[in-house]
């Protein structure tokens, strides 16, 4: 199996924000909120929900290097964008048939 290994420049403070998590596991800002409510990714401290989010680098370097938390991190944010759209294409097709049945 081909191993690799994330590195990050000099001077990466200990400490990062959503939206570089987000650079340096390969996954969209908006996601973030996602794998933290699937208990994959815990932010620092006891935030408040509407906080903002830090996480610890040494964390993120190791997940980005573990395929198999890369693939339940996929399966998870797969899974809320599939339910996301399920429910807003339900509820089209709902208004749909209201507005036909008018």
């Amino acid at each position: 199996m081909n191993e690799f290994t994330i590195c990050v420049e000099p001077g990466t403070p200990a400490r990062v924000d959503g939206s570089r998590a987000a650079r340096l596991l390969g996954v969209n800002e908006h996601d973030i909120p996602t794998l933290v409510r699937a208990r994959l990714l815990k932010p620092l401290g006891n935030p408040m929900p509407c906080a903002p989010k830090y996480f610890a680098t040494c964390e993120l370097i190791k997940f980005a290097n573990d395929p198999q938390w890369l693939d339940r991190a996929t399966r998870a944010i797969t899974q809320y964008w599939k339910n996301k759209n399920a429910n807003r294409s339900s509820s089209r097709f709902t208004q749909a048939v209201e507005i036909n049945d008018r």
